[in-house]
């Protein structure tokens, strides 16, 4: 079955791809590029949480005027 998933802005691709590797690497989850299905829900759950709250911090750092 077919993923129906849009980027709603592709080109952020390679910079999300990057974030992950980054906040992997920062909790020491054994990541690599391609298939990563060796690893456990929680510690991709790690992963991806922490890169929600990374673009939640910079979100709200943007909306009072600070970078």
């Amino acid at each position: 079955m077919p993923s129906n998933r849009r980027k709603v802005i592709p080109q952020a691709q390679a910079a999300l791809d990057k974030m992950k590797m980054e906040v992997a690497s920062e909790m020491g989850v054994n990541l690599k590029q391609g298939y990563n299905g060796d690893l456990t829900s929680r510690e991709a759950g790690t992963v991806g949480g922490n890169m929600v709250r990374k673009m939640v911090e910079h979100y709200e750092k943007t909306m009072q005027g600070g970078q």
